[in-house]
């Protein structure tokens, strides 16, 4: 860690709102910097979460609340995941050590939380877009305050940042974007020089001076006028290498060194007023900076467990059963060897979804497309055009924003893209941003697409191979987070016959149709309405579309009561059920039917087994709903 400059008085304790910040002189502004981030560090250690990325912006986070009057002016941090030396600045430091838990902070910014996060952020690439509605907003509304925007170099991968700035640049609403390059430093600062010439062309003389030659030659011929712009444009870019953003309509000041407090404090005050259209600042940060185990880390302590603040070794579980996500990438890799065509696409998220480990099996066959899911679905569709078997491995929440090109490059094609669905159902500590609630209505809503989901990780691997196999169409599997079930694993697996479930225990009374990872709850659940003298039939159906008809006209047929369970949100596999049974008349027999689903509300972050304890949709809540509507059903009479 870094060592603490000037006195050695503890500022953070004295630091309630960012407004105590603004007494500070460079020197406090040293030490409070220096004090937050390793407060940040202890805190991550006894929470996990999100740490390289918070550490890289400490400094900036300080300059930022000590030059701007937040939150009346707005601040908005893409992503967010950086943001929790914001939270421990902005009145939340009691709580910081609630992140991500049950009842306590959001692991991102979140409007509901406090009025410093103006704009809740989980998925990249949209605080632009968002900023850019706050200033027009407060045009048209009269107001002065300021809006910034801070968005890391990976997040401009995606096309959202581009359509953003574009629109800013046409607009000349005054914004401020800082560019928090942690990575693929796109110009990298050249010491004290760049950050003279950063400051000189941000400030009052340079901007000033710059206004007046405009003036100067408006009433001269335009190819006189395009000369100077350009000639001053160009001058500007090749000293600080914003030409790109000039083209997009930015002042772009930069690059500068993003921990040095002596260049951040002068420069954002030099462009806090700038009023002649959006400004860029460039800074250039390091991920887990100070901290010695992050610094030293490839991913940069990206996301951690509970760690030994010493000696940075992270508290994870040994043993156990594998994940279903290293489950999946084992079985692409088998594929892949018997199958030349099979390729893998990522949007930015090779470890998250185990292509990190096909790529180091097949280099050549996998291909990271960065925060990008609409063009990663888009190039699948036309690897599958080629007449490859591309596998897009996504998690069901970032699908979502490719979701018109799966309707318009895939579907409408009926082109055998392969979507490996990882994140299905809820997440715990990450909340609502991440669950993945809504692609079994998403996907089925689709003609031609069939949609499967794994009930346990032996169920996945045969996934994995019936996807390889199918050439007639998309075909989409999901699965959810967290070990598998630990089951015994064959060598090589067969695939799957398309829309046909299996019945793993007959009873008489009541059938449970489980649409995924419910499955094991579905058999404790069964396990417990036997001790109530109700015989049960657990069916894994497998497929949601399509739907096997067969299996499900003979559960209905010999049961007084049907339940339909999934990981999912209302509007998916019950849906279809019911739709089913409507139309074949089986719904006017007496038959009792419940579809258990996720609430139609978004759920807080919590563990996951308490969340979907709060869903119903564990063991216990399973019975509950069978013993409400089965002694009356079980007598005969109730009817539906």
């Amino acid at each position: 860690m870094s060592e603490t400059h000037a006195s050695t008085t503890p500022l953070l304790d004295t630091i309630q709102t960012p407004a105590d910040t603004r007494t500070l002189d460079l020197d406090g502004l040293r030490q409070l910097a220096d004090e937050l981030r390793t407060e940040t560090i202890d805190a991550v250690s006894s929470t996990g979460g999100h740490l390289g990325a918070g550490l890289g912006v400490v400094e900036l986070t300080v300059a930022l609340h000590h030059v701007f009057e937040t939150p009346k002016d707005v601040l908005i941090w893409d992503v967010g995941h950086q943001a929790y030396p914001h939270k421990i600045l902005t009145g939340r430091r009691d709580r910081i050590r609630t992140l991500r838990q049950g009842g306590g902070l959001s692991g991102f910014t979140k409007r509901a939380e406090s009025a410093y996060d103006p704009f809740g952020a989980a998925h990249a690439s949209t605080s632009i877009s968002a900023g850019l509605g706050f200033a027009v907003g407060r045009d048209l509304k009269g107001a002065d305050n300021r809006v910034v925007a801070v968005i890391g170099d990976g997040a401009l991968s995606a096309g959202m940042a581009y359509e953003a700035l574009n629109n800013a640049g046409h607009l000349k609403s005054r914004l401020t974007v800082i560019l928090n390059d942690n990575d693929m430093s796109i110009a990298p600062p050249t010491g004290a020089m760049s950050g003279y010439l950063a400051k000189l062309v941000s400030g009052q003389k340079y901007t000033s001076l710059r206004r007046a030659a405009k003036k100067m030659i408006e009433n001269m011929p335009r190819s006189v006028k395009e000369a100077a712009r350009k000639t001053e444009e160009f001058t500007r870019a090749m000293a600080t290498g914003g030409a790109w953003f000039e083209e997009m309509g930015f002042y772009y000041v930069g690059p500068i060194d993003g921990h040095n407090l002596d260049h951040l404090v002068p420069i954002l005050e030099n462009v806090k007023d700038y009023a002649d259209g959006p400004v860029l600042v460039h800074v250039v940060t390091q991920k887990g900076k100070g901290y010695g185990p992050a610094e030293a880390a490839a991913d940069k302590y990206h996301g951690v467990a509970k760690f030994d603040v010493e000696t940075g070794q992270q508290k994870k579980s040994s043993g156990g059963a594998p994940s279903y996500t290293s489950v999946f990438a084992s079985e692409l890799i088998s594929q892949a060897k018997q199958d030349g065509d099979v390729v893998a696409v990522t949007a930015a998220m090779p470890s998250g979804t185990g292509l990190d480990q096909f790529a180091q099996a097949f280099p050549d066959r996998c291909f990271d497309v960065g925060i990008a899911e609409q063009h990663a679905v888009t190039f699948a569709a036309g690897l599958a055009a080629e007449g490859l078997k591309p596998f897009a491995a996504i998690y069901s929440t970032f699908l979502q924003r490719g979701y018109d090109q799966v309707v318009h490059d895939v579907a409408i094609q009926n082109l055998p893209v392969r979507f490996a669905i990882d994140r299905a159902g809820l997440v715990g500590a990450d909340g609502p941003t991440h669950a993945g609630s809504f692609d079994i209505g998403y996907m089925g809503a689709l003609p031609n697409m069939v949609v499967m989901a794994a009930g346990d990780e032996l169920e996945l691997r045969r996934m994995v191979a019936t996807a390889t196999q199918y050439d007639d169409g998309p075909i989409a599997f999901r699965y959810p987070r967290g070990a598998g079930l630990g089951l015994e694993m064959p060598e090589a697996v067969s695939p799957l016959e398309i829309g046909k479930g299996r019945v793993l225990r007959q009873g008489e009374d009541v059938a449970l149709l489980n649409f995924g990872g419910r499955l094991s709850a579905c058999q404790a659940a069964a396990e417990a309405l036997d001790g109530h003298g109700l015989g049960v039939t657990v069916a894994d159906m497998r497929f949601a579309k399509p739907l096997d008809t067969d299996l499900l006209k003979q559960l209905v047929h010999h049961h007084k009561a049907v339940l339909t369970i999934e990981e999912g949100a209302m509007g998916g596999f019950g849906a279809y059920v019911l739709q089913y049974l409507a139309a074949e008349g089986a719904l006017d027999t007496g038959l009792r039917i419940r579809t258990l689903t996720l609430p139609d509300r978004f759920q807080d972050q919590d563990s996951p087994e308490a969340m979907y304890a709060e869903a119903g949709l564990d063991a216990d809540g399973i019975v509950r709903t069978v013993l409400a509507i089965m002694p009356a059903a079980a007598r005969g009479l109730v009817t539906a």
